[in-house]
């Protein structure tokens, strides 16, 4: 093992190269830009293959053939190249083929800034046309961008889907230290080989009459493959969800329960620290799995004499899902356009959870 002090960008790459990541397609864009960069560099160092498309539109479509063909590939943009993506995300979702998305969230709508926002939760998890779903992993740092990365093609050729890692810019651009292995994982130890997709086409003879595609003319045929897909969003919803409870107050009423994730999350465990040395009794829930959202644990966690707040960088996405789920009100603390809340400023919002 050797340390490295790297940014979380960097470590996305790190990640995908130990996952068998063998193929990148992009279009720098701040803030994922480092991405496209290390790509370029280690990727073919690795025996693979890093292009720059001339725009996500291309570059979509390249991991759609590059997923059709049995490749390990990945793409990564931000929020305006993601807009962009979101026809060929239908299509590979349509066509089950697997590929990895790492959307580094920038603000918006339009150009915005590069500030740091969560705006683009809403169209990770229902995005594009059609119904379908995508897994969304939701990482608070440069730990979690390597391994998130790494888990999110294990997903993909598990489930045969694309998968997204949806990071804010503070997720994308902190530098954390890291421990790397040394050397990549066997040949026959990555995703790609231990889930062999039966209808790759991979240019030999073998496979000369395999046909991907997501069209399908004939209605009843249609709904079948959606049954089939939604099949497996229903093992997904059982199999991936994935969250970090700190709850001490498991059976104590009257508790207030924080949501958070992404860089919200850290700050607001500062917050919480706080609280609790006042006596507050405060519940911190992170989904880590935005899609599938990890419901059962949010319903454990927020018992009916809990109080429910939610922290997030847009106008409340998270929140929208939360009252879904839970059927009750949720408060919120809402930032966007690059500003973050303050530890003091979540710390607040619970003081008046409480006085209300």
């Amino acid at each position: 093992m050797r340390r490295a002090f790297i940014k979380g960008n960097d470590a996305v790459v790190c990640g995908a190269l130990l996952a068998g990541c063998r193929a990148f397609f992009g279009y720098p864009i701040t803030p994922a830009s480092e991405i496209a960069h290390d790509a370029m560099e280690a990727i073919p160092g690795a025996g693979g293959i890093a292009l720059q498309a001339e725009s996500e539109v291309a570059a979509i479509n390249m991991l759609y053939g590059a997923g059709a063909a049995g490749v390990a590939a990945m793409t990564a943009t931000s929020g305006p190249g993601f807009s962009l993506m979101q026809e060929g995300i239908s299509y590979m979702a349509a066509a089950r083929v697997p590929g990895v998305i790492v959307d580094v969230m920038r603000s918006g709508p339009g150009l915005g800034n590069i500030g740091p926002e969560q705006g683009d939760v809403a169209m990770a998890i229902y995005g594009g046309h059609g119904d379908f779903r995508v897994p969304v992993f939701a990482p608070d740092s440069v730990r979690e961008m390597f391994d998130m990365t790494s888990l999110a093609f294990d997903t993909a050729f598990r489930y045969r889907t694309p998968a997204i890692v949806l990071a804010d810019a503070f997720v994308g651009q902190m530098m954390e230290t890291l421990d790397l292995p040394d050397v990549l994982p066997a040949a026959d130890a990555v995703p790609a080989v231990r889930y062999p997709l039966p209808y790759a086409t991979d240019g030999t003879t073998a496979t000369s009459g395999h046909i991907v595609s997501s069209l399908e003319l004939v209605p009843a045929r249609l709904s079948l493959k959606n049954d089939a897909r939604f099949d497996d969003y229903a093992r997904m919803t059982h199999e991936l969800p994935m969250t970090e409870v700190d709850d001490p107050y498991r059976d104590a009423p009257q508790k207030i329960v924080l949501i958070a994730y992404g860089i919200c999350a850290r700050i607001a465990r500062e917050a919480v620290d706080v609280a609790r040395s006042l006596g507050i009794r405060v519940a911190l829930f992170r989904p880590m799995t935005l899609w599938p959202f990890p419901a059962s644990e949010l319903l454990a966690c927020a018992t009916s004499s809990a109080k429910i707040t939610v922290v997030e960088l847009n106008r409340g996405m998270i929140r929208g899902e939360v009252e879904r789920l839970t059927r009750r009100p949720v408060s919120g603390l809402h930032r966007d356009g690059g500003i973050l809340p303050s530890a003091d400023e979540i710390l607040e919002c619970v003081m008046r959870e409480v006085q209300s």
